[in-house]
């Protein structure tokens, strides 16, 4: 097993990926109190009463991937550990990809078509880590 299968890069990905989005959480407070627009203690844990809405879109792409992580981790990892990356790794990088899609469709908007695009990129997950769990549960071939 190389540890630079496609599930193992999938795997760290969905982890480097939720740490973009703290960097990005963290720079655009960080750049609201130096700036004077608000106090460091002023921030609500949903983003809500962060400058034009974006605040909280990005609060909860965040708190979106890190409520998915368990699953995603879960199957991702025990693919690794029983050796059946064959399983995965051939739709590990489009679970990655669909994941930051997913989150990106997030960040942009929260109009009707941006909400339809995120639904797409969740469901596509979501098929990809039922089908997995039915191969690796030996129900299907």
């Amino acid at each position: 097993m190389s540890t630079f299968s496609p599930t193992a890069v999938a795997l760290l990905g969905l982890a480097a990926w939720m740490l973009v989005l703290l960097f990005v959480m963290v720079n655009q407070r960080g750049l609201l109190v130096l700036s004077g627009k608000m106090r460091v203690n002023a921030f609500a844990p949903d983003g809500s009463n962060t400058p034009e809405g974006f605040g909280r879109r990005l609060v909860r792409a965040h708190a979106n991937c890190v409520e998915n992580l368990p699953l995603l981790f879960a199957v991702l990892l025990y693919a690794l550990a029983t050796g059946n990356t064959a399983i995965t790794d051939g739709l590990a990088v489009l679970l990655l990809a669909a994941r930051v899609f997913q989150s990106v469709m997030h960040l942009i908007s929260t109009s009707p078509i941006f909400v339809w695009l995120r639904f797409a990129g969740f469901l596509v997950q979501l098929l990809i880590v039922a089908w997995w769990l039915l191969r690796l549960a030996g129900l299907v071939a």
